[in-house]
């Protein structure tokens, strides 16, 4: 089973998981997830392929998606979902697919549509850095900038570091293998009627206007709201904005 980070105890809620987006861990959570775990358990995990999650040869959705419902099943059956990015997209895809799981959704700055932007530059950056000369997570974030990498980007993609065993803590293999899986959405039949909230970046362009219909037809409750001056790191940008947003929805 995936990695958890749990953050609070169980409550007469039901426990709210967080799946995070590609190269990120259940660890970039911990702010938000341990003020949410005030009214009810929050759990945050490892994607396959990240963390201290297993490594596996697929990284498809339907592959994530029952990853999820997984742990799930292992904490009481029901939960809240809220997922950002790659974890958004495993999110929609548990709801439609292991619907009877799902109470809430929360997806972060993502549509189900292919997107064109490869992530393959940055599996290039990470596999550049020289660990016979990484002492510290800064050594790491300097070679990073030397490849061009953005100074925001650096910060988290060393938060993936292991440093005692010199390496990623990221099976850049698999998800370059992988990456138009992870770029695109499966096709799939159905829809899932239960409340669903699609919360993107106002400087993003993730989740465009012409994304919507799309989305209503998977997801016939969906709302949508932004968050302004946040961009799809939305929840790293804004983070209180972010917070209230979920704490809102999730008691409506």
């Amino acid at each position: 089973m995936l990695n958890t980070i749990l953050h609070g105890t169980p409550t007469a809620e039901p426990p709210l998981l967080i799946a995070h987006g590609l190269f990120g861990s259940g660890r970039n959570w911990g702010v938000i997830a341990k003020r949410l775990s005030d009214e009810r358990q929050v759990i945050a995990v490892d994607m396959r392929n990240h963390g201290q999650s297993p490594w596996s040869p697929q990284h498809g959705y339907a592959d994530l998606a029952a990853d999820l419902a997984e742990v799930i099943a292992a904490h009481g059956g029901r939960a809240d979902v809220l997922g950002h990015s790659m974890g958004g997209k495993s999110a929609m895809m548990l709801a439609l697919g292991h619907g009877d799981l799902v109470r809430k959704l929360i997806i972060g700055d993502i549509a189900p549509v292919a997107y064109g932007h490869s992530q393959a530059h940055h599996i290039t950056a990470m596999r550049a850095v020289d660990f016979s000369t990484v002492e510290r997570r800064s050594d790491a974030e300097a070679q990073l900038a030397a490849q061009g990498v953005e100074k925001a980007l650096q910060s988290f993609f060393t938060q993936s570091l292991d440093l005692k065993d010199r390496r990623w803590r990221l099976n850049l293999d698999v998800l370059e293998a992988e990456m138009p899986k992870i770029l695109s959405f499966p096709e799939v039949t159905g829809h899932w009627d239960g409340p669903a909230l699609f919360l993107s970046g106002a400087e993003s362009d993730y989740v465009k206007p012409e994304y919507r219909p799309k989305i209503r037809a998977l997801f016939p409750n969906a709302r949508f709201a932004k968050l302004a001056g946040a961009g799809h790191w939305l929840h790293a940008d804004k983070p209180r904005e972010f917070e209230a947003t979920v704490r809102a929805f999730l008691n409506a």
